[in-house]
Order: structure tokens, then C-alpha cells, then sequence
């Protein structure tokens, strides 16, 4: 409705009328908080995930836009796309191969699936706004030209013509442009940002190979070298010029360096390897480093305006005036709704604990600077510890209460304990080291099993058994399962070669497994250990996001590489009598460094062979292909190398720099510290008693047991303790590693903009 259309004396508050896309809510009150509330909580959600969708305000489409980012819903979403990528296993050239209307109908299915998607997204969304984003374009381009290919290639294929599937190459394209992928759009806008200077850097890298290429071939091709093979060395430019790129990999080429016999010519490579693979390597990763935390500073710049610009947008619906002309609040029974439908499985305790965070001055309502914390206080891992009593103490309390059992339960939650027990670790190492049949260490194996069990029995004696194996106590688990399935292994082995006629070392193999595996407990002793696998903890959602990237770009090329080169190369099993076995199925390979060193493996026939070259290929050394196929090739490889060594290797070298200085240079943000002085005023923190307790903190994220105090103090019911410093999303991760750097004004509340769109203005919508 227009200004001129509404009635006079008739004016809507903002509280009346949800302005995310003037759409108007219901005018029953009931209904109307209703959905101020269900609004609210995606604008919550939407921050704490960082979700930057521009979604239409309606009641209905706030009902799809909560559908649509339902658990479920992705996964399935990414059970398609696991599907749809699959297909290349069982297409031709197929790893197990089946009929074309079997992979056809499936295909049909995945897409169909992201067809319905789309229509999904396009009801959540205003329609402009939907045309405009150029993911949306992407995948229903993708999608219709995967259709006309999959129709195309099914005639053909029927009337017996020869016929490509090209549209395949363009598949991972869905993985990177769905909605849930912006972690992954993200790798790829800090690819884009760091091509200009990547490649100003990389034309003075070409310039010098040429020079370099330029010099070897007046010093070596007069000289009548040859390589191994017996052909000309160092005569043609474009082979030199190749041979040298290959050489800054530092692999081999495909000839012999070593053939040079004038060893003053020697100088000419060192000093090209100096300048060509130390130094602009160097330059390589320098560029990227600082190109992507400049950008990438900037993207979470813009992720912190838009967070919190979600949370003033949730605080306008909820608040209330406190008396006349007084400041805009939200009071506490508003407050726990709210927290309750974005997070429904958070205990009461956990709730009233975030609370008295925020309102620290009791005054039972709070204004927006407060409200607007409350996504960055959602997500800090907070443990919430029930006391429980011991089993032992319930039924035999006089017992577990004496003078000796209170020792005991002491001693085992002692620093000493675990120092004790690392060096009998230690001393076990010395002992899988010796020879097995040495009937000394054989019977050292069993005490050192009942030692390893006698420290289980200890540590559940002095812990509740329910506080002992909660979740996500990792070596707790991790040492139980390994001690007992070892004393299984041990004595299954034992009683089968007792029984006679027991010759196999399967059991035994495990057995030694099981003990090396016991040795990793050590890592969490050392502070700098555990700092290191804190680090791989951290950045693991990080690692997963540029695994995604590397198969996206594998898989590309993969599909490009079968289509240039399959059925090139072929292997031969070793017990084959095939005479094509000598130069690898093909002619031309006849004589080859190739086929000679049996390289015939090595091929584009299938998807997974394909997905073993490239990574080999990340050293471009396959001239096999050059063989059988043309000069020209050699393109398909140095791009491969580029693409992924020069720049995604790089850009991920640099976030695992940026990620191991945040670990020894950020301490907790001020929120976290702010709820662990809370917890600790209240009296409600879990005390360590000494023990680091190390990766069971960094793993921990939900409610555990505990069992009574040592010392026989009471302990209150319920209890706090802050997981760890590990941010939950890849986003929480970034914005504390530049946390420093964010301007003031990114934190500073803020008035809706005139044109609001929750995507990156800077670095395209997400």
C-alpha cells in the first residue's frame, strides 16, 4: 500500500510492519507476534550462521525461507550433488560401467532435484532480486545445458553416431553456486582477487625461463648431448623452455639432467633454480599471501556490517519503549522466546546464564548494543556439567568416602598421574620396537597392558562413568577403545597360536597397530603439540572448504583429460602376454622413458585413474601424453600446474599462515571472556584441578556428567566451563582473525540502509 492509499489519522509503526520487503503482517496481535518472532529468529539465525540471503518478509515466505535452510533440506541438496558428480564412475570411459538409461534416469532425478531447488529459492526471494544474482543464472544455465547435452547424447548414442558428453565438465559448477556454498565462493573470489598480481609476477617468471631457456640452448645445443633415450638434448627452444618450467617443480623431467658433462655448465642450473624456483616461487606465495588477507579482511568487514545490521532488523521487532520517550528495550520474557526458537535444544541454566551476560545490571530488559551480541554469544561453546554422584559412592557410600578412596581419586586427577603414565607410554615405544618373539618383550606387552587397564579402571573409579565417556571426550574414548581392543587382539592371538598350526600375522599386524596408536596419546602433553593439532582442529571446516575446491578443480579437469586422451594409454595387468604390453598399448610410446618405466597406469581412461594423474601432474611430469597426442598437450599440464600449485595451493598456504598466527597472537574475544567472568562470579566454573585437560577441551561442545568434587566439597548441580577458543564456522574463524583489524564503525549499531541486500557489495553476492 502507498502512502496516498493508506487512511488518514492511520499511521504504522515499525513494530506494525515488517520493512524487509514492505510486506505487511497479520493485523491480529496474536498472529502479528507470532511472526515479528518467527522473522526474528531467522534474522538471528541468519547472523549466527552468516547467511547474507535477501529474503522476502512475508509470513509464507518466512515459513519457506525456514524449510529451505532446514538441515535436511541441505543435505539432501549435497546428497544429489554427491550423486550427480558420482556419475562419472559408471559413465564412459566408466570405472564400472553401466547402461546409458540407468545413468541417464539418474542424472534426470539430480537435476530435476535442483530444478525444484531453484523454484524453492525463487518463492523466498523477491524476483528481482532473484534474476540478479548470478548464482541463480548459473545453475539453471547449468542445468538446461545438461539437459540438451544429456538429450543430444542419448539420440546419438541410440542411431549408433559417435557423441561427447561436454556438458559434464560443467557439473562441479552446481557444488560451487548453491546456496550453501559460499565458504566455496569465497576460495573463489580470493582466486579472482589474486589473478592481477599473480600475474604480473608470473609474466617476469615466464620472462626469465625464456631468458634461461634461451641461454641453454646456445651453451648445450651445439654440443651434441643426448638423453638417456638417445635422442637430441637441449636442441628444440620449446622443448628447453618446457623442460624448465618442469624443472622449477623440482621434479624430473623426462630427461637427464646428469648427462651434462661439463660440470662448470652446472652454475647455469643451480642459479636458475636460485632465482626461478626459490625466489619467484617465494614471490608467488608473498602475492597471494598479501592479496588475500587484504581482501579477505575486507569480505568480513562486510560480513560484520551485515551481522549486525540482522541483529538491529530482529531488535526493531521485538522491542518496547520503557516509558515515555525511553530508550527502546527488549525485556527478558521476549528474550528467552526468541533464544528458545533459534536454538531449541539449549537448557534453561544455559539460557538465564547468556542472560545475566547480557543484562549484568539486573534490570530484567536490555537495549540494542546488548541484543545485537547475542549470535556471537550463541556461538561460544559453553559445556554445561550436571554433578552426579558416583555409582560406587550410591552403593557403597562409607566406602568410596574413606581416607584411602578420597587418596586415590587425588592422585589420579594430579598432573603426576599423567606424567607417570607418558612415561610409561615411552618406555612401551622402546618395547614395540624389539623383536616380538623375544620372550621378554612378549610378556612386557601383557604388563604393559594391565597397566594401560589399571589406568582406565583408576580414571572411572575418580569420574563419574557418565562424565568419563561423555560426548566428545575424545582420547577418553580414544583410549579405552584402543587398550581394550588390544587386550582382545592380544589374547585371541595367544590362544591361536597356543592352539597350533596358527601362521598368519593379521591379528598380530592389528595388535602392532593398536600399540603405535596408543603413542599418539603424547601429542596432547605437549603444550606445543597440542597447540599445532589445535590449529588443524580449527581450520578443518577450512581444509574441507579447499578440499571441495581441489575436486572441483580435479574434476574439471578430469573430464577435459578423458575426453583429450582416453584410450591413449593403456595398462596391462602383470600376468598379461600381450606384446602391447612393452610400450603401453600405443605405438608411439615404443622406446619412450614412458612405457619403459612402466608408467602405463598412468591415464585418462577412467575417472579415478584420471584423478591419480593430476595429482602427479602437480609436478607435470607425464610427456607420455605428448607422445601419444601432439605438442600441444603440454598446455593441458603447465595450466593444470598453475591453476593449482601456483594459485590454490597458495591461497591455502596462506590461511593456515593467517590461522597459526591467530593461535599464538589472539587471545578470546571480549564476549567469551565477559561469559567466563560470569560464570565465575556466579561460582558456577568447572575447576581442572590441575590438569590440562587439552584436546578433550578442544573437542568438547556439548552437556557432560561430572562426578562429585575429591575433596569432598559440595558441588552445585549445574556447572559452567568454555569449551575452547575453536570458533564453530569457517565465518566465526575469520572475523577473530581479523577482529583487530575491523574499524569501530563496523561494530556500531545501524539504521537500515535505503537499498538493503545482505549480499557482499564488494565481492559479489554470496
Amino acid at each position: 500500500m502507498s502512502e496516498s492509499e493508506k487512511p488518514k489519522g492511520h499511521t504504522l509503526s515499525k513494530d506494525k510492519v515488517l520493512t524487509n520487503g514492505g510486506n505487511n503482517v497479520s493485523s491480529n496481535p496474536s498472529d502479528e507476534m507470532t511472526e515479528k518472532f518467527d522473522l526474528a529468529t531467522v534474522y538471528v539465525s541468519d547472523a549466527q550462521y552468516n547467511r547474507n540471503i535477501f529474503f522476502d518478509t512475508s509470513p509464507q515466505a518466512v515459513r519457506l525461507y525456514l524449510l529451505y535452510n532446514h538441515w535436511f533440506m541441505q543435505t539432501l541438496v549435497y546428497a544429489f550433488i554427491i550423486v550427480n558428480l558420482a556419475l562419472a564412475l559408471f559413465e564412459d570411459p566408466a570405472v564400472v560401467p553401466l547402461p546409458i538409461w540407468a545413468t541417464s534416469t539418474i542424472e534426470i532425478i539430480c537435476l530435476s532435484a535442483f530444478s525444484v531447488r531453484m523454484v524453492h529459492y525463487a518463492k523466498v526471494i523477491p524476483k528481482d532480486k532473484f534474476w540478479k544474482d548470478p548464482k541463480n543464472i548459473c545453475i539453471i544455465v547449468v542445468v538446461t545445458l545438461s539437459f540438451i547435452d544429456l538429450t543430444i547424447y542419448g539420440a546419438l548414442k541410440s542411431t549408433g553416431y559417435f557423441a561427447i558428453r561436454w556438458s559434464r565438465v560443467l557439473r562441479p559448477l552446481l557444488l560451487v553456486n548453491v546456496t550453501e556454498g559460499r565458504q566455496l565462493r569465497r576460495a573463489f573470489r580470493s582466486i579472482r582477487n589474486a589473478l592481477p598480481q599473480i600475474s604480473y609476477v608470473f609474466l617476469l617468471f615466464m620472462f626469465s625461463v625464456l631468458v634461461f631457456s634461451l641461454v641453454a640452448l646456445k651453451l648445450f645445443g651445439k654440443r651434441g648431448l643426448l638423453t638417456i633415450d638417445g635422442s637430441p638434448y637441449f636442441t628444440d627452444y620449446l622443448d628447453i623452455v618446457f623442460d624448465l618450467y618442469v624443472l622449477v617443480t623440482t621434479a624430473n623431467t623426462c630427461y637427464a639432467y646428469a648427462s651434462v658433462i661439463f660440470v662448470f655448465f652446472t652454475i647455469f642450473f643451480i642459479l636458475y633454480i636460485i632465482i626461478n624456483t626459490y625466489t619467484f616461487m617465494s614471490f608467488f606465495l608473498a602475492v597471494v599471501y598479501s592479496n588475500y588477507k587484504k581482501h579477505l579482511k575486507e569480505e568480513v568487514r562486510q560480513l560484520v556490517k551485515a551481522r549486525r545490521f540482522k541483529m538491529c532488523r530482529a531488535f526493531s521487532l521485538l522491542h518496547e519503549a520503557r516509558g515515555e520517550g525511553g530508550e527502546p528495550v527488549v525485556t527478558q520474557t521476549k528474550w528467552n522466546h526468541l533464544v528458545k526458537l533459534v536454538k531449541p535444544n539449549i537448557n534453561i541454566a544455559h539460557r538465564e546464564l547468556l542472560w545475566s551476560v547480557l543484562d549484568d545490571q539486573n534490570k530484567g530488559h536490555i537495549g540494542k548494543f546488548a541484543f545485537v551480541q547475542l549470535a556471537d554469544l550463541l556461538s561460544i561453546q559453553v559445556i554445561t556439567v550436571k554433578s552426579q554422584p558416583h555409582p560406587i559412592q550410591i552403593c557403597f557410600p562409607s566406602m568410596y568416602n574413606s581416607p584411602v578412596s578420597r587418596f586415590i581419586r587425588y592422585v589420579v586427577h594430579q598432573r603426576m598421574f599423567v606424567y607417570v603414565y607418558d612415561l610409561i607410554i615411552l618406555v612401551n615405544a622402546v618395547f614395540i620396537g624389539l623383536d616380538e618373539e623375544n620372550p621378554v618383550v612378549s610378556n612386557a606387552e601383557w604388563g604393559f597392558l594391565a597397566l594401560y587397564m589399571l589406568e582406565i579402571i583408576l580414571k572411572l573409579y575418580a569420574t563419574e562413568p557418565r562424565a568419563f565417556f561423555a560426548r566428545h571426550h575424545f582420547w577418553n574414548w580414544f583410549d579405552t577403545i584402543i587398550i581394550v581392543s588390544a587386550l582382545f587382539g592380544t589374547i585371541i592371538n595367544s590362544a591361536l597360536k597356543h592352539s597350533g598350526g596358527y601362521t598368519s600375522r593379521q591379528i598380530l599386524d592389528i595388535i602392532f597397530i593398536l600399540r603405535v596408536l596408543r603413542l599418539i596419546r603424547l601429542v596432547d602433553s605437549i603444550k606445543r603439540f597440542r597447540a599445532i593439532i589445535n590449529i588443524l582442529i580449527k581450520i578443518g571446516p577450512t581444509i574441507l572448504t579447499f578440499g571441495q575446491l581441489i575436486v572441483v578443480v580435479y574434476y574439471i579437469f578430469a573430464m577435459v583429460g578423458m575426453e583429450l586422451f582416453k584410450g591413449k594409454v593403456q595398462f596391462f595387468e602383470p600376468n598379461s602376454t600381450s606384446p602391447d604390453q612393452e610400450y603401453c598399448g600405443n605405438p608411439l610410446l615404443k622406446g619412450t622413458t614412458f612405457a619403459k618405466l612402466n608408467y602405463c597406469k598412468n591415464n585418462f581412461n577412467n575417472v579415478v585413474s584420471s584423478f591419480i594423474v593430476l595429482l602427479e601432474l602437480t609436478v607435470v611430469n607425464q610427456c607420455g601424453f605428448t607422445a601419444v597426442t601432439h605438442i600441444s598437450a603440454r598446455i593441458f599440464f603447465v595450466l593444470f600446474h598453475i591453476v593449482v600449485v601456483i594459485i590454490i595451493i597458495n591461497i591455502f598456504v596462506a590461511f593456515i599462515l593467517e590461522a597459526f598466527l591467530v593461535e599464538y597472537t589472539i587471545d578470546k574475544s571480549d564476549l567469551q571472556t565477559s561469559l567466563e567472568k560470569k560464570i565465575e562470579e556466579l561460582e558456577l566454573n568447572v575447576q581442572q584441578d590441575g590438569v590440562d585437560t587439552g584436546l578433550v577441551d578442544a573437542m568438547e561442545s556439548n552437556d557432560n556428567e561430572l562426578g562429585p568434587s575429591e575433596a569432598g566439597k559440595q558441588k552445585p548441580s549445574l556447572m559452567f566451563k568454555i569449551a575452547s577458543r575453536r570458533s564453530r564456522t569457517v565465518d566465526g574463524l575469520l572475523q577473530r582473525m581479523f577482529e583487530t583489524d575491523i574499524r569501530p564503525e563496523d561494530f556500531v549499531e545501524e539504521e537500515e540502509p535505503e537499498n538493503i541486500n545482505f549480499s557482499n557489495p564488494v565481492f559479489d553476492s554470496v
